[in-house]
């Protein structure tokens, strides 16, 4: 009898339109243009985390909702995550 492993997911889903940040899902809009403005006010808001509310959090979660439109985005968010997995694959293990 096989389980299911969980997995975390983290990224947008296109069939359902929310944002998966691990065990939390975020709708949406379902317009491009509203994906985009929400991807940019997250960024902005990022840039400004030294204000009280906003945080330096939002600078990437912004880049993932734009990831999901700007194929330039998605790019540069793709190279991350196989960088950083060859990262933590060549690190020895303590």
């Amino acid at each position: 009898m096989q389980t299911k492993a969980k997995t975390k997911k983290f990224g947008v889903d296109t069939r359902t339109g929310k944002l998966h940040l691990g065990s939390v899902h975020v709708p949406l809009p379902a317009s491009r243009t509203g994906r985009i403005a929400v991807g940019g006010g997250l960024v902005v808001g990022g840039t400004l985390g030294f204000l009280p509310i906003l945080g330096f959090w939002m600078l990437p979660l912004g880049l993932v909702v734009l990831s999901h439109d700007l194929p330039f985005v998605r790019r540069r968010r793709r190279r991350l995550a196989v960088w950083w997995a060859r990262r933590k694959v060549s690190k020895p293990q303590s």
